[in-house]
């Protein structure tokens, strides 16, 4: 389902990031949000430089920002609170400018994320590899289920720009402000649907990094807003789910069993 999509090489002011083909629009994806932040929310991410095409790919040259990645440990209250203003400038780019720059819907998005995951679902999986079939089939059946609920996710708006991939290693820290690094997935979403894929990425739940309720009030969202969150959480623990399965990459990247404590993580959610 995922695969490497670029290079970087790191030079003392820039960095270079090139992508493996053009095929996905991640090059053209980066290459806008750069532009709208560095224009509407300076300092959020890497300011853009120039394009290049190395060897047939798409190349995107970007200022080299400060600070070290975040991840392996829990954010400080600090550290969560710099997140929160840094993911508030961002979802606070016009709309009007973010539609004007032909910016469209984010990978995974709120409007396409779940028809093709219930699609990824209902392939055939070979379970009997995973430490506990059984729990990870009960699991699998129900994120089904779930799925194919009507109204079982809030109806789905487009309001905002955002990452998408809000992997910890893409938060720069440099002790006062958190940078963000990594729009090849970004487009048009909505805080609460960013904030549940942000809260349920597995490489930062698993440590511990992101407290969900403290960076859902360092964003300040409130009331509606706040259930919102909670309604779009399953779907992206559904998608971790799904990444954990045999014959997917986070099965093979990750410890036995880590797609039994995903299987138990989404049942728990759906209870």
């Amino acid at each position: 389902m995922q695969t490497q999509t670029h290079d970087l090489t790191f030079g003392e002011s820039e960095v270079r990031k090139r992508y493996v083909h053009w095929d996905g629009g991640e090059a053209e994806r980066e290459w806008a949000c750069l532009v709208l932040l560095a224009e509407h929310a300076p300092g959020v991410a890497p300011a853009p430089r120039r394009r290049e095409v190395s060897e047939g790919a798409p190349v995107i040259v970007m200022e080299r920002v400060p600070g070290r990645p975040l991840g392996g440990a829990p954010l400080t209250p600090a550290q969560t609170a710099a997140l929160g203003v840094t993911l508030r400038r961002l979802y606070a780019v016009p709309l009007d400018a973010v539609r004007a720059a032909g910016v469209t819907e984010r990978r995974y998005g709120p409007v396409s994320h779940a028809p093709m995951l219930a699609r990824w679902l209902d392939g055939t999986h070979e379970l009997a590899r995973c430490v506990d079939p059984g729990l990870v089939l009960s699991a699998v059946e129900a994120a089904r289920a779930w799925l194919a609920t009507p109204d079982s996710l809030p109806e789905a708006r487009l309001t905002a720009l955002g990452i998408a991939d809000l992997n910890p290693a893409n938060i720069l820290w440099d002790g006062q402000t958190c940078r963000l690094v990594d729009f090849e997935d970004g487009g048009l979403t909505e805080p609460a649907y960013e904030l549940a894929d942000h809260v349920e990425h597995l490489a930062g739940r698993l440590a511990g990094v992101l407290d969900a309720d403290a960076l859902v009030s360092a964003v300040g969202l409130q009331g509606a807003q706040r259930e919102r969150v909670a309604a779009y959480r399953p779907l992206w623990a559904a998608f971790w789910l799904a990444m954990l399965l045999p014959g997917n990459g986070g099965f093979h990247r990750n410890p036995a069993g880590t797609t039994e404590a995903q299987a138990r993580h989404l049942l728990d959610l759906l209870r």
